[in-house]
């Protein structure tokens, strides 16, 4: 923070409250601040820095609201992951477009630059899930209020800091939010109002 004044900062919270809310928490901060375009990345290296500047190229440039750093499309590809988290993401990733019908390759990819106004309009209250679901509910509720999302292929390369949180909790979660989002966004006839912030 001493190195890059004004550019670098840190939020700390008390507890271990879960992934979706820390972002939560990270997109309120920005959204006060007046930032145009806001980034979500793993810490630990499995997502690429250099690759910013091409999520930010495609929302800036090309016309997307939202650009997902995916590993599943022409040109992505995953390095150093084990088979069974392999068969746990391109298997989720395929259940969740089965299921929701939502043109996104990577659904559960965490490596995505937002628009502003993506962020502004998404009620986060209604934003449930706080695991692995997490990343699929927000680009559900983007594509569901009508944003442009487009992928990005990254290479996608196992931790170099730090272990896995993967667990049959969040797996659990993945299977049956995706599940409970659908459901919702189907027979809950106000749903779209309901995920619209006021």
């Amino acid at each position: 923070m001493s190195s890059y004044p004004g550019q670098l900062f840190l939020e700390e919270r008390k507890g271990k409250l879960g992934l979706g809310t820390a972002y939560i928490h990270g997109f309120k901060w920005s959204l006060a601040r007046g930032y145009t375009y806001i980034f979500e990345m793993d810490a630990d290296f499995s997502h690429n820095p250099a690759d910013l500047e091409r999520l930010y190229h495609a929302c800036k440039q090309e016309g997307a609201d939202l650009a997902v750093g995916s590993r599943y499309v022409p040109g992505g590809k995953t390095e150093n992951w084990p088979w069974d988290r392999q068969l746990y993401s391109r298997g989720g990733a395929l259940y969740t477009r089965i299921l929701t019908w939502m043109p996104v390759n990577d659904p559960t990819a965490g490596f995505v630059c937002y628009s502003r106004k993506v962020l502004e309009a998404i009620n986060f209250d209604m934003i449930q899930f706080v695991g692995y679901a997490f990343q699929i509910e927000m680009k559900f509720a983007a594509w569901k209020l009508g944003f442009k999302i487009k992928e990005v292929p990254i290479t996608f390369v196992d931790r170099k800091i730090g272990v896995s949180k993967m667990s049959k909790g969040i797996i659990k979660e993945g299977v049956l939010g995706v599940l409970r989002i659908q459901l919702k966004s189907l027979f809950s006839s106000n749903y779209r109002k309901q995920l619209k912030n006021a």
